[in-house]
């Protein structure tokens, strides 16, 4: 079975991992958000390209849940020392990547073939894509003015409300190399527990990959980030809330309005409404069984469905 997974952030990542331990790695290819994106200190820093490539190749820092285990600040405290730009924190082993995705992007490489290439470094079985090579960046409408994501988010802890969400560059993006390919070959297309506004919202912006799953033959089972009600963890609870007036399964399918075949929900929201068939199941992916626990019922909507 062919699978193909849009993801952003430790959610997006948890489940990319826990498919490519349930079918073969190879028959596994990843979209993942680049709206997130951000220059720091002179570098292109892709967070949820990053997340994706350290969680399935063991070296994320599970307990921080971004960055990479065993990870060294001695880089970071020398910019401090020095009065530059520390508020996003880059560790020393991070910013190998970083400085040879940059050195690559300016001598003309789009970011696929670059993040091909980190990705056979790391010893990655599953194909991993970014949703575009062009440049597309995420911006809140919050109280306190317009906010690049990365500033709202970790500058300022995502504290601000969000009234609107925008994808600058959107209108002229095209799909990285493959993506389309591999959502016409796809046998399911699975959204991963990510954010829908800021991690899933930016791939779907993408107007030729909303098209292609409009056009789907593929089902498309998304799996919900929430549990009882509530995000296990980040802001995507409270955005629900105020976008979507709630934050139950129903207000997750209207996210994505007509792309949803079916929607994998925690046991403490079987109860409720989803506007789409529904699968339930324990949603946390804190380990090993939790990973393939939600895999599995992503395999199963798509079995029901074929």
């Amino acid at each position: 079975m062919k699978v193909v997974v849009l993801a952003g952030g430790l959610g997006g990542s948890r489940l990319a991992r826990g498919l490519a331990e349930t079918i073969d790695p190879a028959d596994l290819t990843i979209v993942g958000n680049v709206g997130d994106d951000v220059e720091i200190l002179g570098l292109h820093v892709s967070p949820d390209l990053d997340t994706i490539l350290y969680t399935l190749t063991g070296r994320l820092d599970e307990t921080k849940g971004w960055g990479r285990a065993q990870e060294t600040w001695n880089a970071l405290d020398t910019v401090t020392e020095l009065g530059g730009e520390s508020w996003f924190r880059l560790g020393d082993l991070d910013l190998g990547v970083h400085l040879v995705r940059t050195q690559a992007l300016r001598a003309g490489e789009p970011l696929s073939l670059v993040t091909a290439r980190l990705a056979i470094a790391f010893g990655l079985e599953p194909r991993l894509l970014p949703a575009t090579d062009d440049r597309l960046r995420t911006w809140l409408d919050t109280p306190a003015g317009e906010l690049p994501f990365q500033e709202w988010f970790v500058a300022r802890g995502h504290r601000d409300e969000v009234d609107g969400v925008r994808f600058e560059g959107a209108e002229a993006a095209g799909p990285a190399p493959g993506v389309l390919d591999a959502l016409q070959a796809a046998d399911l297309v699975a959204i991963a527990p990510s954010n829908p506004f800021v991690s899933i919202g930016p791939i779907l912006a993408v107007a030729e990959i909303r098209e292609a799953l409009e056009q789907r033959a593929a089902p498309v089972v998304a799996v919900s980030p929430l549990i009882g009600g509530h995000a296990v963890r980040g802001p995507a609870g409270r955005m629900l809330s105020r976008l979507r007036g709630g934050t139950g399964p129903q207000q997750v399918t209207d996210c994505y309005e007509g792309l949803l075949d079916a929607l994998v929900i925690d046991e403490a929201d079987a109860a409720e409404e989803a506007g789409v068939r529904t699968i339930v199941t324990r949603t946390l992916m804190e380990d090993a069984e939790g990973r393939r626990r939600v895999a599995e019922a992503v395999l199963e909507g798509a079995g029901a469905l074929a």
